[in-house]
């Protein structure tokens, strides 16, 4: 058995294409697909339906998947302990976060959790949703720091990761002052790589009232959909933490169709396994916002 095959597995199990897979894992996709015809030999089943559509889990693949998971975040969890005991690895602590709190919000954060317990290094991973989720799954960082939203499920189960509050933000409709809204109301969405994608989703699917609108684009940075807001593309739900300023100066506007507010919270996860002493005692420190 070796660790390339749970990568190779955890990534396909994520995205459900091969080539998609093998792009993401940096190998060829013949050389991907026998990495994972190897791991399939050695567990004994087939782990994935293959069909023109894609790869999906088989049942066998299934139960196989969380256990992939934690396995590849405790190995790598080792490694990072064992190299810490040594002296060979700085006191580092790893985070993913989304692209919109990266800028508005991680820095201030950090630098307030910091006046209480000094941090001797630090990493940040700024992506967008789906591939910091993917980072924590896998054991790549030991936090992730995101927008949450009660009606969205959380990828992450409660038996194998922990989150706590730690701030929160609103999600407003705005639009330039330039902006002539007709009906539908041109909308800028988030793409489903999007957390923010998500939650505006959700809040849409449950408030089926709202008015109608027509997507005449999408992106998954916040930034860019505040770029095409400015340039009165559409109207779009940006984070408060993004757009505070623009609201205050007038620059921008409430949309002139009624849609409500998005409350979020910002939370950061963590898995439940060890994640060493320094880590450990950050956690610990940590105060819900």
């Amino acid at each position: 058995m070796e660790l390339v095959w749970l990568e190779d597995f955890n990534a396909l199990a994520e995205s459900g294409n091969f080539s998609r897979a093998a792009e993401l894992r940096h190998v060829s996709q013949p050389a991907f697909s026998r990495r994972i015809r190897a791991f399939e030999s050695w567990i004994g089943a087939d782990l994935f339906e293959r069909s023109a559509q894609g790869a999906t889990l088989t049942d066998a693949g299934q139960s196989v998947l969380d256990n992939a998971r934690e396995l590849t975040r405790r190995l790598y969890q080792m490694r990072a302990d064992a190299r810490e005991i040594a002296g060979k690895a700085t006191r580092t602590l790893h985070f993913a976060a989304t692209h919109s709190l990266s800028f508005t919000f991680f820095p201030a954060w950090i630098r307030k959790v910091e006046a209480g317990v000094p941090i001797e290094g630090l990493s940040l991973h700024s992506d967008n949703m789906v591939e910091c989720e993917q980072l924590l799954l896998n054991g790549d960082v030991q936090f992730l720091i995101c927008h949450q939203h009660a009606q969205v499920p959380s990828r992450f189960a409660s038996h194998q990761f922990e989150s706590k509050r730690v701030g929160a933000d609103v999600l407003i409709a705005l639009q330039s002052v330039d902006l002539t809204v007709g009906s539908p109301a041109p909308f800028l969405a988030y793409t489903t790589e999007s957390g923010l994608g998500r939650i505006v989703a959700s809040h849409l699917q449950s408030h089926p009232e709202h008015p109608k609108m027509e997507t005449v684009f999408s992106s998954h940075l916040a930034a860019v959909l505040l770029s095409m807001v400015h340039q009165a593309k559409g109207i779009a739900w940006l984070p408060g933490t993004l757009a505070a300023s623009d609201l205050a100066s007038g620059r921008l506007l409430r949309a002139q169709v009624p849609l409500d507010d998005i409350p979020t919270d910002i939370r950061i996860f963590r898995a439940r396994i060890p994640l060493g002493e320094f880590a450990e005692t950050f956690w610990a420190n940590l105060a819900e916002a």
